[in-house]
């Protein structure tokens, strides 16, 4: 694999992030959701710069023709639902970064993803300096909010699909509050069916779903409303004592990317809202 890969291919749902963090432009990245410019949020945008990666996209699987046409010195896929099949194939393409043992094919945790990047860019101790950084960053918040510290919480999705609402159990996408001190609703650990993904949870058993402090990653006001004409909504504590936070498209597309630049977005944005709800002063709309 070569020390300085100039055509850095991302294959995977979220890996531009680091790549970009780590002071790479990729020659392409992959559609995941929300339609922006070149796969990159604006959390990313500056790192971007004005290159212009062409975009894959997942939908019906991956695109090893176009892939092939770039052509690629590295492909990164290690959040990308890649198969041993898929791996091969994308091997003979070029080197290829895929999920580490102890993940599954589409998770594993962000600073274990940053350091087999880093690793693949040569640059494994930018990669741990960047860890270490944004550790840094959320401990130093921590310290300033002992109000967090052993505070319940629950991070959602942002509505009900086929009567079911999606929810992180702890070790999911949930370090942006465990890296504050709150701990994951213990109540959501015995709903886990299969490591990697969320549980889910009919109206009917709502409740479970009640903490300390939600966090629904709500993406537009009329989401709040869906959710206020569920009946069982409105009988959660951390709904009726303004315990809520529900945030905007953007932050909660952060907190799905889980990345080293979409962290201190989350940091910035996320923690004065949840200063309001463990107080008891969230307001009930999408901020």
């Amino acid at each position: 694999m070569p020390s300085e890969p100039k055509r850095i291919v991302v294959v995977g749902l979220t890996e531009q992030d680091t790549v970009l963090a780590l002071g790479y432009k990729p020659i392409a990245t992959t559609e995941w959701y929300g339609e922006q410019p070149y796969a990159v949020w604006p959390w990313a945008r500056d790192a971007l710069g004005d290159a212009k990666p062409s975009v894959l996209q997942v939908t019906d699987g991956f695109q090893f023709e176009r892939i092939a046409g770039l052509p690629p010195d590295l492909i990164i896929g290690v959040n990308a639902g890649m198969d041993r099949t898929d791996y091969k194939k994308l091997s003979r393409l070029a080197p290829t970064i895929a999920a580490p043992k102890g993940g599954t094919a589409s998770f594993s945790p962000w600073d274990q993803q940053v350091r087999m990047i880093a690793a693949g860019l040569g640059k494994p101790e930018e990669g741990r300096e960047l860890i270490e950084r944004i550790k840094a960053d959320y401990a130093k918040v921590a310290r300033a909010h002992p109000e967090f510290a052993g505070k319940t919480a629950t991070f959602s999705q942002n509505g009900f699909y086929d009567g079911l609402l999606y929810v992180y159990p702890d070790g999911l996408n949930t370090e942006f509050l465990t890296l504050l001190g709150f701990k994951i609703n213990p109540k959501l650990t015995p709903l886990v069916k299969r490591r990697g993904e969320q549980v889910t949870v009919s109206a009917e058993r709502l409740g479970v779903i009640d903490a300390d402090v939600i966090v629904f990653a709500t993406e537009e006001p009329s989401d709040v409303g869906r959710l206020e004409r569920v009946p069982t909504f409105g009988r959660l504590g951390a709904v009726k004592e303004n315990r809520s936070v529900y945030t905007d498209g953007t932050l909660a597309g952060a907190m799905y990317f889980i990345s080293p630049l979409s962290l201190p977005y989350v940091l910035q944005h996320l923690t004065p809202q949840l200063e309001a709800a463990v107080a008891g002063k969230a307001p009930r709309k999408v901020l």
